[in-house]
């Protein structure tokens, strides 16, 4: 694929899980969509998830006419570390790194935590749900396997594990929670926020000068949380899905 198109790969993880040969992209454009067609069909490619900007109404309508399907929209807020004094911890729970021996326990409050998410998995209603819930559960199983010291936090109360979520440095400037859950049973007591303030410290203690996250636009409670911290919304990209038969 030429460097003035945005990268399409087969996707051995989701291809293995659901059975069928499937293709991810990022950043399709109404000028790449052929090429990008062209790629899924000389790879057989069965499933194409495909995401696009969602200020790029040209791309949006364009994959429309060729039959893709809109099944979720992520919002991205942005933290100015420079500028934003970080809010107290409310207590409720005590968020730290995890331990080595904890991982099956996160794997539970993973598998809880997304259970029905409606992300652009369980959106696909030609994908089998059971997969689609296990499907966050081993994204969260892969990167506790490959975690740094640090990276990866939990939150106890009463010596249970009750949420997680993982940190990365994605640049010089840019750090970003991207991956963590709350277990139902435990979610609307302030425990989000305290994640909040030990991802912003521990981005903070790596020197960057903003915090990212994402969640899906329908998720208002996430988004009120994040705007009263003071996060801003800074882009979003829609996700299609594209069956070739």
């Amino acid at each position: 694929m030429s460097s003035s198109f945005p990268d399409i790969f087969i996707s051995d993880i989701d291809t293995e899980r659901f059975g069928v040969v499937t293709a991810r992209v990022i950043g399709i454009t109404a000028e790449s969509l052929s090429a990008i067609l062209d790629f899924c069909f000389a790879r057989k490619v069965k499933l194409l998830i495909a995401r696009c900007n969602m200020s790029d109404l040209d791309a949006a309508q364009s994959m429309e006419k060729k039959g893709f399907l809109l099944m979720d929209t992520l919002v991205y807020y942005s933290l100015d570390l420079a500028r934003q004094d970080i809010p107290a911890e409310k207590g409720v729970v005590h968020v730290r790194p995890i331990r080595g021996e904890e991982g099956k326990e996160m794997i539970s409050v993973a598998r809880e935590s997304f259970h029905g998410y409606v992300g652009h998995y369980h959106a696909d209603s030609r994908l089998d749900k059971n997969k689609c819930d296990e499907a966050y559960a081993d994204w969260a199983r892969k990167t506790f396997a490959s975690r740094d010291s640090d990276n990866f936090l939990v939150g106890e109360i009463n010596q249970q594990i009750v949420g997680f979520g993982v940190l990365r440095i994605n640049s010089p400037d840019e750090g970003e929670m991207f991956l963590g859950g709350i277990h139902p049973d435990f979610q609307g007591q302030g425990i989000y926020h305290s994640f909040l303030c030990k991802a912003v410290n521990w981005c903070l203690s790596k020197k960057v000068k903003k915090m990212i996250i994402s969640t899906q636009l329908k998720n208002i409670s996430v988004q009120k949380v994040l705007i009263k911290f003071g996060f801003e919304i800074s882009r979003g990209y829609y996700t299609y899905h594209r069956w070739f038969d």
